[in-house]
């Protein structure tokens, strides 16, 4: 087991790319603590299945765009397991509206959650892990970073290319105790995909040169792989996991 005895935080782990790489953490020996912001059923679900797997499971209703519950939620993890080995910064929100459509205070919220929640739950947790001299940070991002471009998501786009150039920044700047990196996934077969036109993801699967969106399960095997010894020696990067896309 490569996690055995490691505490990992997920944040946005009650469901979807969260939910599956809390999962296999658990697999993999890790204590595992599931965070959320709305629902509290599934985080529950998550951390008996955590349980049942032998490992311990601690649920953490947190808004990780909140620097006080932030704050909070590491202090509560640090009183129960007495450090942080990994993080995984996986909450995001995304609204799916046309261009002109888009509002100031969607474009805030979706900063707030996407890039400054994950740079308020990197900071805290840097402070644990700096201390202890080890830490892994994985954040994810979006191949709409990159290289798929949805004008209708045009603050989703902005704030996952933020997270990958935040990542780099963070992995310089807590170097050499600390590794970070980040996922670009790209299409994921989740809820957050699932009210989206049948015909546009229909267009869009056409493009993946794998013909088919990705599991869950396998973009949290790609940040098992960040998170663990094997990358030894990587930081600062970002892997792409879209199956291929052009």
């Amino acid at each position: 087991m490569r996690f055995k005895g490691k505490v990992v935080l997920v944040t946005g782990s009650s469901r979807g790319i969260g939910k599956a790489t809390a999962l296999l953490f658990a697999k993999e020996g890790a204590n595992v603590i599931v965070n959320y912001s709305k629902s509290r059923d599934e985080a529950e679900d998550a951390a008996r299945r955590i349980e049942k797997l032998g490992s311990k499971a601690m649920v953490i209703k947190c808004d990780v765009s909140d620097e006080k519950q932030v704050k909070n939620m590491f202090e509560e993890v640090i009183k129960k397991f007495g450090r942080v080995d990994v993080l995984v910064n996986n909450a995001g929100v995304v609204f799916d509206v046309p261009l002109m459509e888009r509002t100031r205070e969607q474009w805030s919220r979706t900063l707030d959650v996407n890039l400054i929640g994950t740079f308020l739950c990197s900071k805290y947790a840097a402070r644990c892990m700096l201390e202890q001299k080890y830490g892994k940070i994985v954040n994810i991002s979006s191949t709409n970073a990159i290289d798929s471009f949805n004008p209708d998501a045009i603050d989703y786009d902005s704030s996952k290319a933020g997270v990958a150039i935040m990542t780099r920044d963070l992995a310089k700047g807590l170097a050499p105790h600390i590794q970070v990196n980040s996922i670009a996934p790209g299409w994921v077969d989740t809820a957050m995909n699932k009210n989206l036109p049948k015909d546009f993801i229909k267009k869009e699967t056409e493009k993946i040169y794998l013909g088919r969106l990705a599991e869950p399960e396998e973009i949290a095997k790609a940040v098992l792989f960040l998170a663990s010894d094997d990358a030894s020696y990587i930081t600062g990067s970002m892997l792409k996991v879209d199956g291929g896309y052009g």
